[in-house]
Parts: structure tokens; C-alpha cells; sequence
């Protein structure tokens, strides 16, 4: 009898074990499947797509342009024009390069400008560090940077490297030392971990698949996204699995019966949670942009990978080690439950002794958070400002502006029929235009109308003109006129996040209210549950506003920023609140909705905590990736989930869970 006990896990740990060596290398691949170009993410309807499209027909190649600028602080000589002639000539031999022109000189005579061509849908990292590696050995005294869309994306790539490195020995370091500081125990930390690599593992296995054959788009963000939630939610669901195992050890001498008991009491919390956070991300496929419609199902094969791992490689293993998991520390039978005593039953006491004053101070306290909302500066940044360590991409930047039309090399295109070209060339010359000038080709009855902005292609300036443009262009009779370039691409991004945000976040609120209704099979907590989470949210991105804007003294931020905040905090908030108010009904069917909440508390008080911070130091490890959008979202979601785990679940739900008593289930009945 117990060989065939010992048959079923040993056969699942062996079959994790053969999945976790195919599997583990392609979290490392991923890269190679990214893509981090926004037009790539846009819409088929966007407008600066549509420019794309048209441009097709003028030209075979569609290329990215790369500005090499070199500036010397007295006046260019000949040798840095002949230096710089010379270099156009290798670069022009570069695969994936399909024009470098003649370097052109400023008005100031301190600096040259050198526009290239690279191909899109190569490598334009690897041609972009090629081309850099021909401009060594410059003459002394003269700076020489590659700068412009292409180059930006060989930095941003340069940035998202430490993705399957870096950034997994952060996360996996962190959550370690946590774990053993919860566990007091060497050894069951090195079980969650290698739990959570090889939901991992599984996870990058699927989604590289998936991407390989263009079922779904991956990027930068979305890759180190996936790290963290693997870990975060893994461990998440392994701390309330191993908790209730520990508890059951005290009450029963097998641990193969305990395990059993452990699984099946934590089954359908652990469940809806990851369900909740699936449907939630999930939600993202409602996204105009690809890049967001990519991440939900990325993310949710995040989450079932970790849901799988959690229920049947965590318990195989258990079942395998009983008591020695907990070593030294190993919990006695008929030992007392440390959970019914300490810091968490004198919390409850404290919540039962003033449940309506307990509710309605932390409201007041989430309140004040969110009043700084309004600070919030969401409306898009520059992709010069994306980076947060110094790149050459943003440095040669600096350098064009104060030399050159700081479009330059990036030009705004305007698509129009060849009968209006000159009155389209007219009217787009707007304030913060520099030059204009139609192309003399005519395909199929179109024109290219090219113009040059005064200031940087990535600038909220550009924007600004850009918009201006499309306002008058489109004015002009007959001409049907299309606006596109890297700047109207980004304009197009923004205002396609803004309408998602507008969009996906209501479609969130339902699909999560119709899980908890399900699960609490309750009308009025789910409401409540959902208020205190939004709330939770909204004080969260009142802070984040003023620590990005005076502490970090960030530019801003992306209008995806608050959109993904609230799909991962609104998610993962619940979950902490399914992990809860899950307990209170159990215990509240045994004895009385009052006594079962403050049971449900004082249990999974420490649990749940220790889940919160987990989750909060994976997400934050994402800090360690020089990039704005990740750091931004690093804070809101460590923070938010700190909020949620100490002040939402601990304090706010259950002093309102037991001021509304037993109403709280309806229109269930629940004592």
C-alpha cells in the first residue's frame, strides 16, 4: 500500500522534472521571438498603418532610419567629413542596410549628420551595433553617435537583455530569502522555487511556440512581465498549499491523508484565484494594440503554468518529504495551531472590538491616496525618455536637436492623390514644420508628401504638430490624405492606449464581479470586495503619482501604464480577498458569520501576508530593467499589493464583512 502511495507522486515529480528540461531553455529564447517595434503593434484601421501601406507601393523595402551624427566643439574639419564619407561607404556594404547617404553638414558648422537606411524585420540591433562598430577610431575630438527609431531599438533591445538573466536571479534571490525568513526551513524554499522555475519553464515552452508561429506577439515587457507573475503567483498559491498542509500535520499523523486533506481545502481558493487572474488578463484581448492584446494571453498561460505546478508538482513532493519539508521546524502531532494566537488573533480582536470605525478610517486613508490621482501624468512620453540608464540612442538625440531640424532623419509622410499634391504641401506647413516637399514619383494616382518637424520625431512637440498636420491635410478637397512616419505611429499608439483603457477596464469589472458571485455565491460581497479593491487602485496611482513626479522625478508616463496597473492589481487584489473571504465561509457554515470572520482572519492572516510580500518583491524586482514603463509598473504593483495584503484584506474587508454581518452573503444564506 504504500509503494502505490509513493507510485503517484514520485511518477509526477519524474514527469516535471523531463517537462522542466524541455521547457527550461526556451525561457531564455523568448528574445528571439520579441518584438519591440510599435508599428508592428498598431492596428490595421490606425491611420499612420494605413500611411504604411500605401508607402509599400513607393518602395520594396521598408526600412527604419538610423541618424548618425558626429559634432565637434569647434568647427568640422575635412578629415571628419572624409572620416564620415568613409564610414557611409562600409556601412552602405552592412546586410540589412539599404542606403547610407552622404554626410550632410549644419548650419553652425559643428556638426554632420549621416541618415541610414536599415531593413525592417531583420536584426536591426545586431545592424544598428554594426554600424557603430565602423565608426570607431573617429578623429580625436570629434563625438560620433548613431541616434533615430532604429537605433532605439537596438538600445531597447541592449536594455531588455538582462530579461532571462538578470532580472530571474533578482526575482529568484528575493523570493528565496523571503521564503526562508517564512519557513524557517532550508529545504521547502528550494522546493517552491523549483516549483515555480518549472511552471516557468512550461510557461516559455507554450507562449514560444505560440509566438513562433505568429499566434500571438511578444515584446519586451511582456516577456519580464511573465517572469515575475510565474513567480509571483507560484509562490502565491505555494504558501497557501504549504500552510494548510502544515496545519493539517498537527491534526493528522499521515502525511499522504494530510496532503490530501491540504489539497482539497486549498483547491478551489487556489483555483478561482488563478481563474480570476486569467479572465482578468484576458480582458487585454479587447486592446487595439497588439502589444497589449499579446500580453493577456502570455500572461495567462503565465498563471496556469503556476496553477499547475502548484497543484501537481508542489504535492507530489510534500507527499514524498511529510514532516522533513519543514525541517528543522517539523510541526508535531497534536501540537497547538501558532495561527490561533500571536499578531493576527490580536488584529482580529482589534478589528471585532470597532469593526465601523476600523472601515471607515482605512477608507478614509485609501481616500487621501487617491485624491493625487488628478497628479498622474499618463498621456505618453518621448521613446527618447523610456530609458532610464544612459543610452547613445537618446545622447545623439540630444545632439541633432541642437544642430539640426530635430525631425531630421525621421520624417513625417503624408500619403495623398498626386491632383492635390502642392495644396497638401501647403497645408502642412504648420507651426513646427521645417520643410516640406513633395516627391516627384506617382504610383496609382498617389504622391509622398515629405515633412521635416522642427523638433524631435519622438517629442510630445512632434505630437502636437503631427496632429496639427492631420488637421490640415485632411481639410484639403480631393486629396484624401493619409499622415504616417515614426511619429504619427507614436501618436497613434497613445491614442489607441487611451481608447483600450476606456474600454477594457469596465469589461475587467464585470468578468471579476461574475467570478466572485460564483464562488461566494453572494450578490453583495462581491460588490463590496470589488469596491475595496478599486479603491485599493485608486489610492495607489494618487501615490504613484507623486513619488514618479517628486521623488523619481520620472517625464511621465505611457497610457498603458494605468491600464495594465489596474488589470494586475484589480486581479491579483482579489486574490487575497478570495484567499480570505474563501475561509470565512467555510468557517462561518460551521459556526456563524461573525465568528468565521475573525477565524477566517487570524488563519490566514500570516499566509496571506507573506504571499502579499512575496508577490510585491517579484514585481519589484523588475526595477532592475533600465526601462521606464517597467519600473513605473515595478511600484504601482509592489505597492498596490502591500496595500491590498495589510490594509484592504487585513483591516478594511473584514471590519465591513462584520459591520454588514450576515447580510454580506446575500442573497445566500449563511448564519
Amino acid at each position: 500500500m504504500r509503494t502505490a502511495r509513493l507510485l503517484v507522486p514520485a511518477l509526477l515529480v519524474v514527469a516535471w522534472l523531463v517537462l522542466g528540461g524541455i521547457g527550461g531553455p526556451y525561457a531564455g529564447k523568448l528574445s528571439d521571438v520579441s518584438t519591440n517595434d510599435n508599428s508592428a503593434f498598431l492596428p490595421a484601421s490606425a491611420e499612420s498603418t494605413r500611411a504604411l501601406a500605401e508607402q509599400r507601393t513607393f518602395s520594396t523595402d521598408e526600412t527604419l532610419p538610423g541618424i548618425v551624427v558626429a559634432e565637434r566643439a569647434t568647427n568640422i574639419t575635412p578629415q571628419d567629413t572624409a572620416f564620415l564619407a568613409d564610414a557611409a561607404a562600409r556601412i552602405q556594404a552592412i546586410p540589412g542596410v539599404t542606403k547610407a547617404a552622404s554626410p550632410q553638414p549644419a548650419q553652425d558648422g559643428q556638426a554632420l549628420e549621416l541618415t541610414v537606411s536599415v531593413r525592417v524585420g531583420g536584426e536591426p540591433g545586431e545592424v544598428v551595433e554594426r554600424i557603430r562598430g565602423e565608426l570607431d577610431h573617429a578623429p580625436d575630438g570629434l563625438t560620433v553617435l548613431v541616434t533615430g527609431p532604429a537605433a532605439q531599438i537596438a538600445d531597447l533591445v541592449t536594455a531588455f537583455g538582462g530579461i532571462d538573466g538578470l532580472l530571474l536571479l533578482v526575482a529568484g534571490i528575493v523570493v528565496a530569502l523571503i521564503l526562508v525568513v517564512v519557513y524557517r526551513s532550508p529545504l521547502l524554499p528550494l522546493v517552491v522555487l523549483l516549483s515555480a522555475v518549472f511552471a516557468l519553464g512550461l510557461a516559455s515552452l507554450v507562449v514560444y511556440l505560440l509566438a513562433d508561429h505568429d499566434v500571438l506577439t511578444v515584446n519586451g515587457q511582456s516577456q519580464g512581465i511573465l517572469f515575475i507573475l510565474v513567480f509571483g503567483a507560484a509562490t502565491d498559491y505555494a504558501l497557501l498549499l504549504v500552510s494548510r498542509f502544515r496545519e493539517q500535520l498537527r491534526d493528522t499523523g499521515n502525511r499522504y491523508e494530510a496532503v490530501k486533506l491540504a489539497w482539497r481545502a486549498t483547491l478551489p481558493p487556489i483555483a478561482a484565484s488563478a481563474g480570476t487572474v486569467v479572465l482578468g488578463v484576458l480582458c487585454l484581448l479587447f486592446s487595439d494594440l497588439q502589444s497589449n492584446r499579446g500580453l493577456g494571453p502570455v500572461a495567462a498561460i503565465g498563471i496556469a503554468a503556476a496553477f499547475a505546478a502548484s497543484v501537481t508538482f508542489l504535492p507530489a513532493v510534500l507527499a514524498l518529504l511529510g514532516r522533513a519539508a519543514f525541517w528543522p521546524v517539523r510541526p508535531k502531532l497534536g501540537s497547538p495551531h501558532p495561527e490561533s494566537s500571536g499578531i493576527w488573533g490580536r488584529i482580529a480582536e482589534a478589528v471585532a472590538h470597532k469593526p465601523r470605525a476600523t472601515w471607515i478610517g482605512t477608507t478614509v486613508l485609501l481616500l487621501a491616496g487617491a485624491a493625487f490621482v488628478p497628479q498622474l501624468k499618463a498621456g505618453g512620453v518621448a521613446q527618447s525618455d523610456l530609458f532610464l540608464t544612459p543610452v547613445d540612442s537618446v545622447a545623439g538625440q540630444e545632439v541633432l536637436i541642437e544642430h539640426f531640424p530635430g525631425g531630421s532623419g525621421s520624417p513625417t509622410t503624408i500619403i495623398a492623390n498626386a491632383g492635390q499634391a502642392e495644396a497638401v504641401a501647403r497645408a502642412a506647413r504648420v507651426d513646427g514644420v521645417a520643410q516640406v516637399a513633395a516627391a516627384p514619383t506617382v504610383v496609382n494616382g498617389r504622391v509622398q508628401v515629405i515633412a521635416i518637424l522642427t523638433d524631435a520625431a519622438d517629442s510630445e512637440a512632434a505630437l502636437d504638430t503631427v496632429g496639427r498636420i492631420r488637421q490640415a491635410v485632411h481639410a484639403v478637397p480631393g486629396a484624401d490624405a493619409l499622415v504616417g512616419g515614426t511619429t504619427a505611429t507614436q501618436l497613434d499608439t497613445q491614442e489607441t492606449s487611451e481608447r483600450d483603457r476606456a474600454v477594457i477596464i469596465p469589461i475587467v469589472l464585470v468578468v471579476i464581479f461574475a467570478v466572485l458571485a460564483l464562488l461566494l455565491r453572494a450578490l453583495l460581497a462581491p460588490l463590496l470586495l470589488i469596491a475595496t479593491v478599486v479603491l485599493s487602485f485608486a489610492a495607489t496611482m494618487g501615490v504613484s503619482a507623486l513619488v514618479f513626479n517628486h521623488l523619481l522625478d520620472f517625464p511621465g508616463a505611457d497610457p498603458a501604464v494605468p491600464l495594465f496597473g489596474f488589470v494586475f492589481l484589480v486581479a491579483l487584489g482579489i486574490d487575497y480577498n478570495i484567499f480570505l473571504m474563501t475561509r470565512v465561509r467555510e468557517e462561518a457554515l460551521g459556526t456563524n458569520t461573525r465568528d468565521g470572520t475573525l477565524r477566517g482572519l487570524t488563519l490566514t492572516g500570516g499566509v496571506i501576508t507573506s504571499a502579499g510580500v512575496v508577490l510585491a518583491a517579484t514585481f519589484a524586482a523588475l526595477a532592475v530593467i533600465p526601462i521606464l514603463f517597467l519600473a513605473q509598473i515595478a511600484f504601482i504593483v509592489g505597492f498596490g499589493v502591500l496595500l491590498d495584503t495589510l490594509i484592504v484584506r487585513s483591516l478594511l474587508v473584514p471590519a465591513l464583512t462584520l459591520d454588514v454581518g450576515r447580510r454580506i452573503w446575500w442573497p445566500s444564506r449563511v448564519p
